[in-house]
């Protein structure tokens, strides 16, 4: 009975055993036909070609309609690798004007995992990009005798002129980050490199379309599967209105010829940049094509930085195009008033601290301040709010309160440009000095210099400009931007928003009246345009590298500000050199179309005058 017992259960553990090779079995079939993708795939290769059918990419146009960027066809040469045959690769080599090594080369780059992590026997490969029309008509007459090849239809980027590479940017194809980040793409597709191009890639790229192809038992094409009822049409990407005017940008970049540097234009009321230069820049028609990566790391070898967007990534000491910050500050702490003087003995003395300074009245209150560029009265009012303890306590604790206001305006942080790589440039706080000096161990004279836009404070053009629009604006700037509208749709939240720094509005009119003095009888007499209202401030930002920085910001018409504007040209010397004309210049050329006939001089002094010598091209 004991033994009967055993068998029993014996026969059970068996039987558990073969039902579970059954679930094994049961399970593992699923897998292969519902997940395994393989040979789903290869089913389906055998019977059909489906093809991406790539859509329009979105148009772009400036602020007066005129067409910048578009599209022209391209074409790739695609394959399945799974049903390429042996064929005659010196005919087919010569279709395309590629050698024999060439064609090997591209063979294995494409089924290296480490290149091509996507590959696939099954699935399309890319093969050669970017055929020209001739190339792509020879071998279009040939393709028959390649079983295994196809021609993709791609879109190519154009370009109407030479001008805005930095805002516009550029098409790439994409790297695997890209495909694991968004499932939209895939190998061998193409995605926005910097400027526009990226920042706008959603709206611009648009969504594929599928057309499914039936083959025969020989891998022959028959057709379109059902007549192509199951084709999907691709939906054309969205056109961009970009706030740029691209005369006026042409005509900036002209001016900044032969130097280092940048100038942005924004027009105050809407944010929206009207010039955005970076100099040297470079043609953005060199990075279309198969010349792209040839041409891409010519520009990175070019010691000028032509890829580097100074206008968005330079941080510049400001200089004196600061001081209508401190200014500010000052009113709405209440350390001065509109008139309450500081003395200037051709500088600010105290102690055995010097800050130099030139000629001119003293002393002399807020509004001639800047309109002379007084250093001596900027650093007695920063020394008189940082050392207040009776307010503040420490001056660690005032320099917080100074700093923030700063923060409110503009700097320190990155404005949220819809471009890319914008940099912070730099604002100390009071950590930072505690740690370098050591806590409690400093003082305003100690820091004297950001006083004026000098020592450890860095600002992009960018920054500077959008200070000139709040001015203009009497308190409030948009936050800057490089599309004015996009098609069928609304501008991305939050971008248009007016922004309200933690200085009284009311305390803007005084700062405004000083820059407009500033071009009536002071350091930016050559800003005046004839029959326009100009307000200007002058920058001379200390080199330690080399000579000193040119710069300027500066509005107009002075009562109904349409155009606000940055110059930075480094080493360009004081800011009444470069600085000065080549922003009136910008501003008289977007406001009136021409440039006044006794201006003209000045005009051409800036077109053919250059600070440092562009290394010769082959």
């Amino acid at each position: 009975m004991r033994k009967d017992y055993k068998l029993e259960k014996r026969k059970y553990v068996i039987g558990g055993f073969l039902v579970l090779i059954a679930i094994i079995y049961a399970v593992r079939l699923f897998d292969l036909q519902l997940n395994d993708e393989r040979y789903k795939k290869s089913a389906d290769s055998n019977a059909f070609l489906k093809k991406t059918v790539y859509p329009s990419r979105g148009l772009m146009y400036d602020r007066n309609g005129e067409l910048v960027v578009y599209n022209q066809p391209a074409y790739d040469v695609m394959l399945i690798p799974r049903d390429v045959q042996p064929f005659d690769t010196i005919d087919f080599c010569s279709a395309i004007d590629i050698t024999p090594e060439q064609l090997r080369k591209r063979f294995a780059d494409m089924r290296d995992k480490r290149l091509n992590p996507g590959y696939s026997s099954y699935t399309p490969q890319v093969l050669i990009t970017h055929l020209s029309s001739q190339e792509y008509g020879r071998l279009q007459e040939k393709l028959y005798r390649f079983p295994g090849f196809y021609i993709q239809k791609r879109i190519l980027r154009q370009y109407n002129y030479a001008t805005a590479a930095n805002v516009l940017g550029n098409l790439r194809e994409v790297s695997q980050n890209d495909i694991d980040r968004d499932p939209y793409y895939a190998p061998g597709d193409y995605t926005g490199d910097l400027g526009v191009e990226r920042s706008y890639e959603p709206y611009l790229r648009g969504i594929k379309g599928t057309e499914i192809l039936i083959r025969d038992a020989r891998g022959r094409i028959q057709g379109r599967y059902e007549d192509g009822a199951r084709d999907v049409e691709p939906v054309s990407g969205r056109d961009l209105t970009l706030s740029l005017d691209v005369k006026l940008q042409q005509y900036a970049e002209s001016l900044m010829v032969g130097k280092r540097g940048s100038i942005v234009a924004i027009e105050p009321k809407t944010g929206e940049i009207l010039c955005m230069v970076t100099s040297p820049g470079y043609d953005p028609r060199l990075l279309v094509g198969r010349q792209r990566g040839k041409n891409y790391q010519m520009l990175q070898q070019d010691e000028a930085l032509p890829l580097f967007d100074r206008s968005l990534g330079g941080a510049y000491p400001p200089g004196s195009t600061f001081k209508p910050t401190q200014g500010l500050i000052l009113l709405q702490e209440g350390i001065i008033t509109p008139e309450t003087p500081y003395p200037c003995a051709h500088g600010y003395i105290n102690g055995g601290l010097r800050v130099g300074c030139h000629a001119h009245g003293s002393p002399l209150p807020l509004r001639p301040a800047l309109q002379t560029s007084c250093n001596a009265f900027f650093c007695w009012g920063f020394k008189s709010m940082i050392d207040r303890r009776s307010k503040y306590g420490t001056p660690a604790d005032a320099f917080e309160v100074w700093k923030n206001h700063l923060v409110s305006m503009g700097y320190g942080y990155a404005l949220g440009v819809d471009l890319p790589h914008e940099s912070r440039g730099f604002l100390p706080n009071a950590k930072f000095y505690s740690k370098f000096y050591g806590e409690g161990h400093w003082s305003a004279n100690t820091v004297i210099s950001v006083s004026i836009g000098q020592g450890e404070i860095l600002a992009t053009p960018l920054q500077i400009a959008n200070l000139s629009a709040t001015v203009a604006n009497r308190g409030w700037f948009i936050t800057p931007h490089a599309v004015k509208a996009i098609a069928d749709t609304v501008m991305p939240e939050g971008l248009l928003n007016p922004r309200y720094p933690t200085v009284d509005p009311k305390w803007y009119d005084y700062v405004a009246e000083g820059m407009r003095m500033a071009v009536t009888g002071g350091t930016c007499r050559r800003a005046a345009i004839p029959g326009i209202e100009v307000a200007g401030k002058t920058g001379t930002a200390q080199n330690p590298h080399g000579k000193d920085h040119s710069a300027f910001m500066g509005f107009a018409p002075y009562n109904d500000p349409q155009i606000a504007v940055a110059v930075y040209v480094e080493n360009g010397g004081f800011g009444a050199v470069f600085g000065v004309p080549i922003g009136s210049l910008v501003m008289e050329k977007y406001l009136t179309g021409t440039i006044h006939p006794t201006r003209q001089y000045m005009e051409e002094q800036m077109l053919n005058t250059s600070v440092y010598y562009a290394p010769k091209t082959k």
